[in-house]
């Protein structure tokens, strides 16, 4: 007869242990869903918890000052020059040498200098002629060219460099090769008339002889509305200044002016001069 001592016994601590490890499973599902429904709480409260954004504050002005202290002046941001682009370009000679440009400096014809109407002063270019292939780097400096379906005039020297002088105009391929930041200016205040009350105006040249100050203000009429010519008697010389706009606050008109100045203008705030 065979003894069944043991394997009853066996059968009893197997179905003990089976018990014992289905209540140990039983035990751990009922903690990881414990731990479960506590994490998805805190997600919940972390998702209701106010969120805080650091705040940047508003770019400030200087205050408008009586006085001809210029202001802190940042670097401004580089042109807005595509890197690549075909136009027409001319030139312009004798004509206009030893004469003021719109950035203040003399045109000199056989520097290699250009003239643009909206690329700032001191933009860097490099021309090339498509039709020879010949380039040349040079600085914008002035306005123009003013006559319809020209886009860029470039000095005697520049023309003379890739074959233009002959022809007068052609098409050419010019890049962008960055900016010259030394004829970026700083808004200045008049310390005589720019008192605390309005309205004010933004003076951007001052020349003697008018025909100047009409081709400045017809460069400045690309891009500004309300450009205007004055006339002023100083120590008995007759001056024509160029001005733009009528701002019934200093600050108003420092925007305009900061712009200006980035483009490379001399701007002057000062007391609203009527038209002549």
């Amino acid at each position: 007869m065979q003894d069944t001592r043991y394997t009853i016994h066996d059968k009893k601590y197997r179905k003990n242990s089976l018990s014992c490890i289905l209540h140990l499973v039983a035990s751990l599902r009922i903690e990881s869903l414990r731990l479960a429904s506590c994490i998805l709480i805190l997600l919940l409260f972390a998702s209701c918890a106010p969120i805080h954004y650091e705040a940047y504050p508003e770019t400030s002005y200087p205050k408008a000052s009586p006085s001809e202290t210029k202001l802190p002046h940042t670097k401004p941001p580089e042109a807005a020059v595509p890197k690549s682009k075909y136009i027409v370009a001319s030139w312009y000679g004798s004509d206009f040498h030893g004469k003021p440009t719109s950035s203040g400096e003399l045109y000199n014809m056989y520097t290699k200098t250009c003239a643009h109407k909206e690329y700032p002063f001191g933009t860097r270019l490099k021309v090339t002629n498509i039709s020879n292939d010949k380039s040349v780097e040079c600085t914008v400096n002035d306005r123009g060219p003013f006559i319809a379906g020209r886009d860029l005039d470039l000095s005697y020297a520049c023309a003379k460099e890739i074959g233009l002088i002959g022809s007068g105009t052609a098409k050419v391929r010019i890049e962008h090769l960055g900016r010259d930041t030394r004829y970026v200016k700083e808004v200045r205040y008049s310390p005589a008339r720019a008192g605390s009350e309005g309205p004010f105006t933004i003076q951007a040249g001052s020349y003697k002889d008018m025909s100047n100050a009409s081709r400045m203000k017809t460069a400045l009429e690309f891009k500004y509305s309300k450009v205007y010519i004055t006339k002023a008697e100083v120590n008995d010389s007759t001056y024509f200044r160029v001005n733009i706009g009528k701002f019934s606050t200093k600050d108003d008109a420092y925007r305009v002016a900061k712009t200006l100045a980035d483009e490379g203008y001399s701007t002057l705030i000062k007391h609203y001069d009527e038209r002549i």
